[in-house]
């Protein structure tokens, strides 16, 4: 099965404005991979990244809607130290530190894509085996592998 790990960025999305086209088709299209998520068509990874980082949202109900899909995770990934040295040359590539150790932990699970809303943090891990992609782009690609 296809193991997804989506950035706090993919998560946060269907609470920012709407009226913006790319913000909207970005929202509908998490909206389509949680429900992927839901019905066990792709594995969900969360990490203990992704629960502190949530632990700081101030705002209550993004934090708990997040909370309630990193429940639905298959799999949750605990920083070691191998993830803390890959996070650590992922940055010194350019990626800031929290996108550095979502990577890692995403890699560390043999995840099959990393969803981000982040453009600047795609095209920074262009290099990599693991696929980094927009949640449009995916949905799209997951709907070309559909035989129907």
């Amino acid at each position: 099965m296809t193991k997804v790990y989506l950035d706090t960025s993919t998560y946060n999305r269907p609470f920012d404005d709407q009226t913006q086209p790319k913000i909207f088709l970005e929202s509908q299209a998490v909206v389509i991979i949680l429900q992927m998520i839901e019905v066990k068509g792709v594995e969900l990874i969360s990490s203990s990244v992704l629960e502190y980082e949530n632990s700081r949202n101030p705002y209550p109900i993004k934090q708990e809607a997040m909370n309630r899909y990193l429940q639905l995770a298959d799999l949750r990934q605990e920083v070691d130290e191998a993830i803390s040295q890959r996070a650590k040359e992922l940055e010194d590539n350019g990626l800031k530190a929290i996108d550095a150790l979502h990577v890692a932990c995403a890699e560390a699970v043999d995840s099959d894509y990393f969803i981000t809303c982040d453009k600047r943090l795609i095209n920074h891990c262009m290099g990599l085996t693991m696929k980094v992609i927009n949640p449009v782009d995916f949905v799209l690609e997951m709907s070309n592998d559909d035989p129907s």
